[in-house]
């Protein structure tokens, strides 16, 4: 029995015993887990973040209709400048025109097979 209490004493000595490093890295740990459990009491509730959160949701929504028709207008306005740039080309007589409008209908529909 004394032999037991005596490994567990040394044993204790060890955990108690250690270099500055350790001291200061154990320091360093137990202020860090001081200040998280301090920030988390302080928290309390989180409806402000909800309510913030739903305001700026409903603030967005009213903007998709305004950027829906700005995309079109810029669309409208890139098809004009398309249209007319056929336009003069085939005036002109020149030979790629159909390159041209090819080229715009690639822009417009993309890459797909149609």
């Amino acid at each position: 029995m004394k032999q037991l209490i005596n490994k567990f004493k040394k044993t204790l000595r060890g955990m108690f015993t250690a270099t500055w490093v350790d001291k200061r890295l154990t320091v360093a740990l137990t202020l860090c887990a001081i200040c998280c459990a301090t920030a988390l009491a302080q928290t309390g509730s989180y409806e402000a973040g909800t309510t913030a959160l739903t305001t700026v949701a409903t603030e967005i929504t009213k903007y998709v209709p305004v950027v829906v028709k700005l995309c079109y207008a810029i669309a409208g306005v890139v098809a004009i400048v398309g249209a007319i740039s056929v336009y003069v080309a085939m005036n002109n007589d020149e030979q790629d025109v159909k390159k041209n409008e090819m080229l715009l209908w690639k822009i417009y529909y993309g890459n797909r097979n149609i």
